[in-house]
């Protein structure tokens, strides 16, 4: 989509209020990020997510909003945990599956209220338990546990918000309203994290860094993050066309069918959701770890254990190498339906050529997905990781948040999702004039 485009589509009134109203959103999310709790102390929290690699992932992940400690400093993790384990219900309890993916739109609206009833624990639990590590650590303080009560309640409602936000972006018809939200929170931490790469310069040439090595390392900076646009782009682009033909159908005088076309098998059919899950997932031991870090005792001791794991750059990046990998495969196994696509060619007329139609047409769509998927897979986890690995080699430890793998994936999956959304917006309003 191009910026003609964009302008054909400013001019179209229902489209314009839309894009708009989601801008109007953006606007009103940056602001409660920018609201802090009472009791931050700056300079402690600047020494904790020094110390805390998790701490500095799961920033980028909420947009900023943790390390100014504000009263979205969750974003929408609980809400994304929240989903993340009702669709996993979904395969352990078939009732659950059945009104998920073959209900009425009633019933669906039934699942995604269970979603939103799961998020109210969920927030409130990983609220209490980051403000209790933040207190450990002398970032923020309380007057008496009836403030630290009120903290909780706080950050529990603007994260109920937050969601309600999102849905009302995803009700508009230009994207999925959480992968917006998590790109607005992204784009306007990019200005502190350039600054922080002007700083890290000026830290290297203190250091006593040779100058050609640091403009080598700036230069190999500038081409991964080049690499990992362009990849990005071309995968999430990259489709398994499968053919089509439509039987020829007479209606009175007319002749309907008899033509071809494609079906597309997108090879990262998951977008960008598996590494938003793997994120949520992973920050759920590292805070309870953090909960649990100042006990004795058995409790104690695995919470230290755990947080030592966890801490540990390479064992972290392996499993988020995996969990990428896994949720690639899970989340396309729950959003993309083989057997509903087979019954819909079928009533349409529309048959894969030497395939035969019904189960056998469900079964070869699987063939076709299992075939393509691991590559998927594979490209999601390596991007996840290729930041820190980048880091790793050129020491610009503002790479893994600027253009860490995680944001630019966001990024361009948006960016591509909400121009085909807007593009599709355009057309319809087109279309509807003739």
């Amino acid at each position: 989509m191009t910026i003609k485009h964009f302008l054909r589509a400013f001019k179209i009134k229902e489209v314009r209020e839309k894009i708009l109203f989601i801008l109007g959103i953006f606007v009103l999310f940056r602001l409660m990020a920018n609201i802090p709790i009472p009791g931050v102390h700056k300079e402690h929290l600047k020494q904790m997510f020094e110390s805390f690699q998790t701490l500095g992932l799961l920033n980028v992940f909420t947009g900023g909003t943790l390390e100014r400690i504000s009263i979205v400093l969750l974003g929408l993790g609980p809400y994304i945990t929240a989903s993340v384990i009702l669709q996993l219900l979904t395969m352990v309890f078939p009732q659950l599956e059945k009104l998920y993916k073959e209900g009425t739109p009633q019933e669906r609206e039934k699942f995604e209220q269970y979603g939103r009833l799961l998020t109210v624990p969920i927030a409130a639990i990983q609220s209490a338990a980051t403000l209790s590590f933040f207190v450990r650590q002398k970032a923020v303080s309380f007057s008496s546990p009836f403030v630290f009560f009120q903290a909780v309640l706080t950050i529990t409602a603007a994260t109920i918000f937050l969601m309600w936000l999102g849905e009302l972006i995803t009700e508009k018809g230009l994207g999925n309203g959480i992968s917006l939200l998590i790109f607005a929170g992204i784009i306007a931490d990019f200005p502190s994290n350039i600054l922080e790469m002007v700083r890290e310069y000026f830290v290297f040439l203190k250091a006593g860094f040779p100058v050609w090595q640091i403009i080598l390392n700036y230069f190999l900076f500038i081409f991964i993050s080049l690499l990992i646009i362009f990849s990005v782009v071309a995968v999430n682009e990259a489709k398994r066309e499968i053919p089509v033909s439509y039987a020829k159908r007479v209606r009175g005088r007319l002749m309907y069918g008899g033509t071809s076309t494609y079906l597309p098998i997108s090879i990262n059919p998951a977008g960008v959701m598996p590494i938003i899950f793997a994120l949520s997932i992973l920050t759920l031991p590292s805070m309870v770890a953090n909960f649990l870090l100042g006990r004795g005792g058995t409790l104690g001791a695995i919470a230290k254990a755990l947080f030592s794991f966890l801490e540990n750059p390479f064992l972290y990046g392996f499993l988020y190498f995996i969990f990428v990998f896994l949720f690639t495969f899970f989340y396309t196994m729950v959003t993309f339906d083989p057997k509903a696509i087979s019954e819909n060619l079928q009533k349409m007329g529309g048959f894969i050529p030497g395939i035969r139609p019904g189960e056998n047409t469900a079964n070869y769509l699987k063939y076709v997905l299992y075939r393509v998927l691991p590559f998927g897979g594979l490209f999601l986890s390596t991007i996840a990781i290729l930041p820190s690995i980048v880091q790793h080699l050129t020491k610009i430890k503002a790479f893994r948040f600027l253009v860490g793998g995680t944001s630019i994936l966001i990024m361009v999956s948006v960016i591509l999702e909400t121009a085909r959304a807007i593009e599709a917006q355009v057309e319809m309003r087109e279309y509807e004039k003739f």
